[in-house]
């Protein structure tokens, strides 16, 4: 019989909605349960492609005899982290706080007042490696809270005192609450460079994940200053991602991680924000060097976030699991990727699987489990036939397309859609694709009309056209936001500017402190035991950040001081952590980066179907100046303008022109798209 989880949307959930588990969602009812029968709550986190949730589910979650036992003396909350972000930031805090590491699927026991007292992540089903078992942590807390109960209330009430004691704004030093300097960027430049892998590309080691944010930061520092060294890294790094593992050699796109530190075996699941980001990321690789690598990665990764992942709905879903049926009925961890020589040659022939083999580096030893390899394309100094390539791999393709395919999480989440419509409107118009661009205002509308309320509130999640009920977080304003610009710079459409000011508003009024720091929930969201505030980098941007480069880029198009402010209030984080821990503030470095340029405002006026008009346009678009913005109109447009940088901008000539400016002050109008193009370099 199904439990109440069968009555969510989630389909994190919905996969434990028939687990023997007594499961309740997050909710007051959950406690108040507990609080009723006396006894404790374990909250199990974790998100729909996380394998080793799988994994726990299946040893333990299904398990009658522990599902007797964790319904006789536990209320079970089970929360999918992609639609609570704050509640999964809060423990997660406290966890990482108490064993110096965390992950999902993430186990912690709390007071029927939601107080944590005992922490973990994966238990397996035995115990192994020195961990109990799943059924001894169950026994040993049911012991602890009925022997000695006082004794764990004073331990949750110390956990609680230690997390509402640490405030970001104690971090901040007196005055500090500034943009970072050009010497304090350096500098973060300086700790990248000594953390960058010079060989595998990179930074640290294994696991290794794709540094998104903080490749964006080199691309700026390089188009600001003309460091050799920060271009070089990216480079360096995109090349060994894209011939690697962690790239989809056939279908495009991006695994979540590398195992290794090689970027040879990866984490398989696809999550949208992976793609979304190293699509902007490679597109703006391109911009600056014209690699045809990172064209074609670029596309590539377009093409799968619309075709493996758009909805129904003309949203962007979550993510692909990394599990899949290997053909025998067992659920595996990159079954529908990897490939053995034998099916090379029953899928080619034996000359082409030879070949093949050695195009994509597939051996009889493997690089993963049973002897399959994991495809990369490893530099074997040879020329190739292109031809010869683009068959083997379109046969693949097809072959691979009659394996079971991986699970799809098909939530939209606002925030990661924000990513997407960014990353695909620039990518379609750098590489005159029509159909990106499209898609990226699909997914804008789609958050408009379903996501949005009309009081320009936002609503995290939906799933087939029906809105979720977890309001927005910081991260989803400053995304959408950023994504909402990014569409309005490329399609010329003002009203997606208006539409991200309506959710900046908000950020300023609900979000932000009287000191300038921002917090992840609103004022009035759900109180938890601490109301969350983590200004570095996870997979994706910190919503702090976010907000501050929205903020900034609004601020450039509307002239908007109140905005300007609080974007450079905002980056005082930076300047007080960017030299510490530059690989953890990335986006709040490209950012900076942005606010010390200018960031550069060009608007271009012209009839929408001139030929000079759309010129200038692109030009605009192609350049790297930081951060720069880019507003598309009529001319003469008067103080009722959608988007005031367009403000009074009349042709020259009677030709289209384009406006350069800084802080609304602005250079003498050009017609000519290269001589734009060459003070957009300067």
């Amino acid at each position: 019989m199904p439990n109440r989880l069968a009555h969510e949307t989630s389909p994190y959930l919905l996969q434990h909605a028939n687990n023997p588990v007594d499961w309740w969602p997050w909710s007051s009812d959950a406690f108040e349960e507990a609080r009723r029968r006396g006894v404790p709550v374990l909250l199990s986190v974790g998100y729909s492609s996380c394998h080793w949730c799988h994994v726990m589910a299946h040893e333990s979650f299904e398990d009658p005899e522990l599902a007797a036992l964790l319904n006789e003396h536990f209320v079970a909350v089970k929360v999918d982290r992609e639609e609570r972000p704050d509640v999964d930031a809060v423990y997660m805090e406290a966890v990482q706080a108490a064993t110096g590491q965390g992950g999902w699927p993430m186990t912690v026991f709390l007071t029927p007042d939601a107080e944590p007292f005992y922490f973990g992540t994966y238990f397996p089903p035995q115990p192994r490696h020195g961990m109990p078992s799943f059924g001894q942590v169950l026994e040993g807390v049911r012991g602890a809270w009925a022997d000695r109960r006082d004794e764990v209330g004073e331990v949750a009430g110390r956990i609680v005192a230690d997390l509402a004691g640490r405030s970001l704004a104690e971090s901040l030093p007196e005055g500090e609450q500034r943009p970072p300097r050009p010497e304090e960027l350096a500098a973060a430049l300086m700790g990248l460079t000594r953390e960058f892998d010079a060989v595998h590309g990179g930074f640290g080691g294994a696991p290794k994940f794709p540094p998104a944010m903080v490749l964006e930061f080199l691309l700026r520092h390089h188009a600001r200053t003309g460091s050799a060294g920060a271009l070089e890294m990216v480079e360096a790094t995109c090349v060994a991602m894209a011939r690697g593992g962690l790239y989809d050699q056939l279908g495009g796109g991006f695994a979540r991680y590398s195992v290794d530190r090689e970027w040879v075996v990866p984490h398989f699941e696809k999550m949208l924000y992976d793609n979304a980001l190293l699509c902007r990321v490679y597109a703006h690789l391109w911009r600056a060097t014209g690699s045809d690598l990172a064209r074609r990665i670029a596309l590539e990764t377009a093409d799968f976030m619309v075709r493996e992942l758009r909805t129904d709905q003309g949203g962007f879903a979550s993510a692909l699991d990394a599990d899949s049926d290997d053909g025998t009925g067992r659920h595996a961890e990159g079954a529908y990727y990897v490939w053995t020589p034998e099916q090379l040659r029953v899928t080619l022939g034996e000359a082409d699987a030879e070949f093949a083999a050695t195009y994509f580096g597939v051996t009889e030893e493997g690089t993963f489990e049973e002897g399959a390899s994991v495809l990369q394309l490893p530099d074997t100094g040879e020329l190739v036939d292109a031809q010869r390539v683009a068959s083997v791999r379109e046969r693949l393709l097809a072959a691979r397309a009659r394996r079971p395919r991986p699970g799809r999480d098909d939530k939209i989440v606002a925030s990661w859609n924000g990513l997407a419509i960014a990353a695909l409107a620039e990518t379609g118009a750098y590489f005159d694709r029509p159909d990106l661009v499209q898609a990226a205002t699909d997914a804008a509308d789609l958050l408009v009309r379903v996501h949005m309320d009309w009081q320009a509130r936002l609503r995290r999640t939906s799933r087939d056209g029906a809105a979720g009920g977890n309001a927005g977080v910081l991260e989803d304003y400053a995304d959408v936001a950023e994504g909402f610009l990014a569409l309005a710079a490329v399609t010329g459409e003002g009203v997606w500017v208006e539409f991200a000011g309506f959710f900046l508003d908000t950020v300023l009024v609900q979000f932000t402190a009287a000191d300038g720091t921002l917090y992840d929930t609103a004022a009035d969201a759900e109180r938890l035991i601490r109301r969350p505030q983590d200004p570095t980098d996870n997979a994706t941007p910190s919503g702090w950040s976010a907000a501050a480069g929205a903020l900034l880029s609004y601020a450039a198009l509307t002239g908007s001081a109140l905005h300007r402010d609080a974007a450079e209030r905002a980056l005082g984080i930076v300047t007080a952590l960017g030299g510490r821990a530059p690989r953890f503030i990335g986006w709040g470095l490209a950012v900076a980066e942005a606010a010390l340029d200018g960031p550069r405002e060009i608007a271009v006026v012209g009839p929408a179907d001139d030929p000079a008009t759309r010129a200038l346009h692109r030009a605009a678009l192609l350049g790297t100046a930081p951060g720069a913005v880019v507003a598309l109109g009529a001319p003469g447009a008067d103080e009722d303008a959608e988007v005031p940088l367009l403000m009074a901008r009349p042709l020259v000539d009677g030709a289209p022109a384009a406006y350069v400016c800084r802080h609304f002050t602005c250079e003498r109008p050009t017609t000519d798209p290269e001589e734009l193009a060459e003070r957009l370099r300067d």
